[in-house]
């Protein structure tokens, strides 16, 4: 039984295609529209530990040792992990969880793995530290949080002016981390683990911001076809990085940056990505991240794989302070329609009024979209996003740092 900590439909889903029977345990009784597929729903604030031992363990199954308790977003992973240990049940130790979330500590742990040329990193403690450890550092670098998540508070500093400035943006009391910047093509890559065995699922290549936004993403798109020796040295880091955090079981997400000295992680969790990058590997690849995570740690088969060979893009979408939503819905009708596209989410309510930009790796709204070329790929993409009011198509920059080419060509991968 897959005991699914506030989950979104398509983790319900992905359990129904794994086979599993299902338990959706939420603060708040999930709509049924919501939580389709569920057998049996358990209400109760799974964010308290006790709470939901006391709740999860009066169930048959997971008194026989016959479940499993599953959270595939920063805070459900933390506390499945945790549950699993209380109740004797397997899954990812959560000291493996709480690892990975470090990032002083996994940066540390990665340098092992290239002592040649490690990461320059250091620690913060108070924000009026952050000028003089950015010139230690030097720039261009990079601020963030030590155990931040979704891109909160990652800021790129690219000289004194913009360090100065940063330290209004922190406590001042705080715990960050200042290092190097990573100058390269980013892939997002997910993997499953078993028994200490990472298996890599796919990578999707990250489009970096224009402008100020560089630490963020505008989108992400696949196939992406490395050169073996860059594929390896990719898989060869994950892997590592990932022993080295006792991470054993279970998915996990990981940003790496191909630079030129080799590729360099950027963070690694003990979950999948967003919802919207595992589906772009099912549209491209037909791999199923979230129905092979949830019948890898059930002991289950792994559900039926339709391969598939298309180009699939992700791009993201934000709207102006002020716009109102409702004027958008001509908009996303439309780009509903358009060949190709295989989705439009909303993060808004209806009705609402967008009051600040997004911030981090959140978004107002994102296009799914797949196609045989990737040239056509991107003729789809810019449609889509102009017809919900956005220009296209967007030129990815990073501030004039150089950024080298991409050492890929677009075509499958080998996983």
């Amino acid at each position: 039984m897959a005991v699914l900590l506030s989950p979104r439909p398509a983790a319900v889903a992905a359990a129904r295609r794994a086979g599993a029977r299902t338990v959706v345990v939420a603060p708040a009784a999930p709509m049924p529209s919501d939580r389709e597929g569920a057998e049996r729903r358990v209400r109760t604030d799974w964010r308290d530990h006790r709470r939901l031992i006391g709740a999860v363990g009066r169930l048959d199954a997971v008194r026989h040792g016959r479940a499993r308790v599953f959270g595939f977003d920063h805070a459900g992973a933390l506390a499945a992990a945790r549950a699993n240990e209380a109740l004797g049940l397997p899954g990812t130790p959560s000291a493996a969880v709480t690892a990975l979330m470090d990032k002083a500590a996994l940066r540390a742990r990665s340098n092992a793995l290239h002592a040649d040329r490690p990461v320059s990193f250091v620690r913060c403690g108070r924000a009026a530290l952050i000028p003089f450890l950015a010139g230690l550092i030097g720039f261009p670098c990079v601020v963030k949080p030590r155990a931040g998540f979704l891109g909160e508070g990652v800021r790129l500093l690219t000289g004194p002016a913009g360090a100065e400035a940063a330290v209004r943006h922190y406590p001042e009391v705080t715990d960050l981390l200042v290092e190097e910047y990573l100058e390269g093509p980013e892939l997002a890559v997910e993997a499953l683990s078993r028994d200490g065995h990472h298996r890599i699922l796919g990578w999707t290549r990250r489009i970096p911001g224009p402008g100020a936004a560089a630490t963020t993403a505008t989108g992400h798109e696949l196939p992406v076809a490395l050169p073996a020796c860059a594929a390896e040295a990719v898989r060869a880091l994950l892997r590592g990085a990932l022993d080295l955090a006792g991470h054993r079981d279970g998915p996990s997400h990981t940003e790496v940056v191909l630079t030129l000295h080799g590729p360099r992680l950027v963070e690694a969790h003990a979950h999948p990505g967003a919802e919207e990058l595992v589906q772009l590997l099912r549209l491209a690849h037909g791999t199923d991240v979230l129905g092979l995570a949830l019948a890898a740690g059930l002991g289950l088969p792994d559900p039926v794989r339709h391969p598939r060979a298309a180009h699939a893009g992700l791009r993201y979408v934000d709207f102006p302070p002020g716009s109102r939503i409702e004027h958008l819905r001509p908009g996303l009708a439309a780009a509903r329609a358009v060949p190709g596209v295989a989705g439009v989410r909303l993060g808004l309510p209806p009705g609402a009024t967008v009051r600040r930009a997004p911030t981090g790796s959140l978004h107002h709204a994102h296009v799914l979209a797949t196609a045989p070329t990737a040239g056509s790929l991107t003729r789809v993409l810019d449609r889509a996003v102009a017809l919900l009011g956005q220009p296209g198509p967007l030129t990815p920059d990073s501030h004039g740092i150089h950024v080298p080419p991409p050492p890929w060509r677009h075509g499958p991968h080998p996983t």
